[in-house]
């Protein structure tokens, strides 16, 4: 058992120079995660190799696992027994944890999962970046259900999107992926880590019923959709499962009990989009022609609306914070008044296809602007493939 350090604080306040896997970390550790399960993997085992050092130093534990599906699995009883849990893959990692995700899911388990994209498929491109991974984390595993997914474009976000991961994992009771890639979380940026006092910290709403009542229901949910959590070790006579369950969390194999909780899964994220849903918007206001990127080819796709606005070309940026859900209504209205718009992303159109979708009633025309992995864009390339729509 480790012992907390008294002198090492979970937050360190001040401005660093660092990595985005690093900052991820301890962005996770000023959220107040106390555990971690890991299976190294490239591009982000910096994240894991920096909990490693710094969960004992705070009171926290660290586990490497055998494999991925084994990490994933510990992040859903370390949930289960208290502590606010992550751990860290890249794509082939994830797609061994998609099964436990939906675990994780239907017994409302909050845990953060970091996924640094690299070139897929399988094996793919280890070192090299990617962006392949957005519907994955959507509709990787099983089932009908909605997710959490949030993208960092710079070493600072990486920091405040992991607080964000845990306050919404813990808020909504779901796991919640961060989507970074291999270019984010690998580059060296200034971070600003703030004082304790300014970090915001959500904790899993718990039961108000005492322990070793009879009457406790776990799946018993008020107007909010979301029910309280009892965990490992306070007394209450708890059962979870990932079969279709009761309120009580009794198995109940029929379909008006699937129906129940699926309904009930999706519209606890869906009917709190609003809380949810956050992007970025840049020159939009008069914008003729729309770039909608994230991660790093946003910074890339802000580059190209620099210089297209130099050509006398009207061009604005959306850039998506959240992935899932999905900002439907924004990109709905944006299209109104966009002749076209252009997607920019590192995979063969994953994005895209969810931008034609919502804007498939409205009068602008999208293409997607894509690379497969191994490399970023140039805003110099967006702005060619822009032109010759133009």
């Amino acid at each position: 058992m480790s012992k907390k350090t008294e002198e090492i604080p979970d937050i360190l306040t001040g401005e660093y120079f660092t990595t985005g896997n690093l900052a991820v970390a301890e962005g996770s550790l000023a959220a107040g995660c106390k555990y971690f399960g890991g299976y190294p993997i490239t591009p982000s085992s910096e994240v894991a190799e920096h909990m490693a050092e710094r969960l004992p130093q705070v009171g926290g534990h660290f586990v490497q696992f055998e494999d991925e599906l084994a990490s994933i699995a510990s992040v859903l009883g370390a949930s289960w027994g208290g502590w606010k849990s992550c751990t860290a893959t890249s794509g082939p990692g994830y797609s061994l944890m998609v099964e436990n995700i939906g675990l994780g899911v239907m017994m409302e388990t909050p845990c953060v999962i970091v996924n640094v994209q690299r070139g897929g498929p399988s094996t793919g491109l280890p070192t090299l970046v990617g962006q392949q991974d957005v519907q994955q984390a959507r509709w990787g595993s099983h089932g009908d259900y909605e997710i959490i997914a949030l993208s960092p474009n710079s070493v600072q976000e990486c920091f405040d999107l992991a607080i964000d991961a845990f306050n919404y994992a813990e808020k909504y009771r779901v796991p919640v992926t961060i989507l970074m890639d291999e270019t984010i979380g690998h580059m060296s940026e200034r971070l600003v880590i703030p004082k304790r006092s300014q970090v915001k910290r959500l904790n899993r709403k718990k039961p108000s019923d005492k322990p070793g009542q009879q009457i406790h229901l776990p799946y018993e949910a008020d107007k909010d959709l979301i029910p309280p959590m009892a965990v490992a070790g306070e007394g209450y006579r708890t059962i979870t499962t990932g079969l279709t369950h009761d309120a009580r969390g009794y198995p109940v194999i029929n379909a008006s009990a699937q129906k129940k909780i699926v309904k009930r899964l999706c519209n606890k994220i869906l009917l709190n989009k609003n809380d949810i849903i956050k992007f970025e918007e840049y020159l939009l206001e008069d914008a003729e022609y729309v770039l909608i990127s994230f991660g790093i080819s946003s910074r890339a796709a802000k580059g190209a609306v620099n210089l297209a606005r130099n050509k006398g070309i009207k061009a604005g940026l959306l850039r998506l914070i959240t992935i899932w859900p999905f900002a439907d209504e924004a990109i709905q209205e944006m299209a109104k008044k966009a002749k076209v718009i252009f997607v920019v992303e590192i995979n063969n159109g994953q994005i895209t296809r969810e931008v034609q979708r919502a804007a498939a009633k409205q009068k602008a025309d999208v293409y997607g602007i894509l690379k497969l992995g191994g490399s970023i864009h140039t805003p110099a390339e967006i702005l060619k493939e822009m032109e010759e729509k133009i």
